[in-house]
């Protein structure tokens, strides 16, 4: 009989998607740094061992790179909020990353777009 694995791909999910939940409420509710505006998280990456999570975000206004540099250094802030609310032996340690795929889906929008008006044009 094969031994089973202790971590399953399905419960990094879950800690992943637990991770997303209450880092959104720890950034909203008791995250002051006047550098991070609204953020909204895209979606978190656990490492199999849970010792690192990749964090992705986005946001609508201001400068990604000092949002993603305020956002780095709370993230033992956050860190600490995290052990607080999982119930897990293993709290990653955060990295955030601005994820872009917003601003790409709106470039090939725009592009799909000019290339529809330009065909009617010519029919």
């Amino acid at each position: 009989m094969a031994a089973k694995k202790s971590s399953s791909p399905d419960r990094a999910f879950k800690v992943a998607d637990q991770i997303q939940r209450d880092l959104t409420e720890l950034i909203a509710r008791e995250l002051k740094d006047p550098r991070v505006g609204l953020v909204t998280l895209q979606g978190v990456e656990v490492t199999p061992d849970y010792a690192h999570a990749k964090v992705f975000f986005s946001q609508l206004t201001g400068d990604p790179q000092a949002t993603q540099a305020a956002l780095n250094q709370a993230a033992g802030f956050l860190r600490n909020g995290l052990f607080k609310r999982l119930h897990i032996h293993t709290v990653p340690t955060l990295h955030f990353v601005f994820d872009r795929s917003c601003e790409r889906a709106a470039d090939m929008h725009a592009l799909i777009a000019q290339a529809v008006a330009s065909r009617a044009k010519e029919d």
